[in-house]
């Protein structure tokens, strides 16, 4: 060999009596000492493996549907008839404190709920007229009334809620399941993402897998036509070619992988093994011709046109397909303005999927396995917002201080309500649950203590509750 091809690769390849060696088994050694559960070397092949949780749990998925945009607790759970009794006038100022909004001034005058509300079920839970589907359910869910959040900006929030922190660049609440989890299907993504609206505040960074290997980020999947483009061979490149081609890219990537052991190639090798198998599994997924038209009626939704209900279909179908974690992202919650035509618009896309979404896992005895978290990243003003130079009436701002959300299934105790807040809906009164308690007991419900599931990260075991949370005992069956 000519000395001027002699790479630095080369020389400690060929003369570094096993530099390279060394330097992988000590990396090795730090992964496999880490925090339990010990999730394999970072030369894993088979990322993805099922493995076992740390006690067992009672869920085995989690499909959750984000509110973006944060709908109105006050005009759809939580009942406060003292704001119609004082609506018009300031809130008292110790009760604000010093509570900071974005839109509206602290002595904005109070707005009381825009719609009746009515005991619904055996446990006789209050829900607003704009939930006729959900009340039909209603004794199979938990209705959590005192979240609280630590952000109130959109973006801030909605990353806070999935990523247990505020900023990009931490794993997503569906990546540190399946890392923890690994999934039951080897013919279609283990964490899949939807959305039905025009866009999240918080992008990408929701369902990304932050520091972890690439291959815990959630895959994206279009709400019609093909889930996913550009999957499928060209033309004249049939599956034997394609399979040809795949083994020759995939032969070459191991052995990359074992002279480097970068764990992005891990990701890169089941990425192009994934990418053939839903050639033929995502078609089959959303070809809903196999439904009964009484379960697209349930449902409310058309084998081919997009929604919300459609989704949820989808979501429970890739659930029984062994897919580990599902997010339907619906925007359009952000009431500032017309609260009242804001809830029920967006109720009349979701009400009735939701809540088919439960009595439909209920009847195929998937919900017992089956985690339904419903909600979106904070709550809304007491206060109403009104501004002529925005051209806003009758809505209401942002408000962490207090909001609801609900769960179902995979352990969690139905016909409860969990919590309360004040009169005036503004402040948790009583159980409160906070962003990291409800990660800790979504965790929890799938076997994972929240505490042991780390990730080893520049010297650190980091985890997504950080330092905080508390599992909510009140609410598991």
């Amino acid at each position: 060999m000519n000395l001027l091809e002699i790479t630095r690769r080369h020389f400690f390849e060929q003369c570094g009596v096993g530099v390279g060696k060394i330097a992988l088994a000590g990396l090795l050694a730090d992964t496999l000492g880490r925090a339990a559960p010990a999730r394999g070397s970072l030369i894993q092949e088979a990322p993805l493996a099922v493995r076992p949780p740390h006690f067992p749990g009672k869920a085995k998925a989690v499909i959750q549907l984000f509110m973006a945009g944060a709908p109105s607790q006050l005009d759809m759970f939580d009942h406060k008839p003292k704001l119609a009794a004082i609506e018009g006038k300031p809130i008292p100022p110790e009760v604000i404190g010093g509570q900071r909004y974005a839109f509206i001034r602290p002595d904005a005058a109070v707005l009381g709920p825009r719609f009746r509300f009515s005991r619904h079920g055996q446990c006789g839970a209050e829900l607003s007229e704009v939930l006729p589907h959900l009340a039909t359910v209603v004794d199979d869910i938990a209705i959590v009334k005192s979240c609280r959040t630590d952000q109130f900006n959109h973006a801030p929030a909605q990353i806070f809620m999935n990523c247990g922190f505020a900023q990009p660049g931490r794993p997503s609440l569906g990546s540190w399941v399946t890392y923890g989890l690994g999934s039951e299907s080897d013919q279609l993504p283990a964490f899949v993402v939807m959305s039905t609206g025009g866009g999240v505040s918080g992008g990408a960074a929701t369902w990304s897998s932050g520091f972890m290997p690439s291959v815990y980020t959630g895959t994206r999947f279009r709400n019609g036509g093909p889930p996913i483009l550009n999957v499928q061979s060209p033309d004249g490149a049939d599956r034997r070619l394609a399979g040809d081609t795949l083994g020759v890219v995939s032969a070459l990537n191991r052995r990359r992988l074992l002279a480097d052991g970068d764990p992005e190639i891990a990701t890169r090798i089941a990425s192009y093994e994934m990418a053939h198998r839903l050639q033929t599994s995502a078609p089959e997924l959303m070809n809903l011709a196999d439904e009964t038209a009484e379960t697209l009626g349930l449902y409310g939704c058309k084998a081919e046109e997009a929604s919300f209900a459609r989704a949820c279909l989808i979501a429970r179908r890739l659930v029984e397909r062994g897919v580990r974690f599902v997010t339907i992202y619906h925007e359009g919650w952000d009431g500032h303005s017309d609260v009242a035509g804001n809830v029920k618009n967006n109720c009349v896309a979701t009400d009735r999927a939701s809540a088919a979404l439960v009595s439909d896992l209920k009847r195929r005895g998937m919900l017992d396995s089956t985690l339904v978290v419903w909600g979106g990243e904070f709550g809304r003003t007491p206060m109403v917002e009104a501004s002529a130079v925005l051209g806003r009436s009758m809505g209401r701002d942002h408000h962490p201080n207090a909001f609801t959300m609900w769960l179902a299934g995979g352990g969690v105790k139905g016909g409860i309500s969990y919590g309360e807040t004040d009169e005036l809906g503004f402040h948790v009164a009583r159980d409160e649950v906070h962003v990291h308690d409800l990660q800790a007991t979504i965790l929890h419900c799938l076997g994972l203590d929240h505490e042991r599931l780390t990730f080893r990260y520049q010297g650190r075991d980091f985890r997504l509750t950080d330092v905080h949370g508390h599992v909510v005992n009140g609410i598991l069956s």
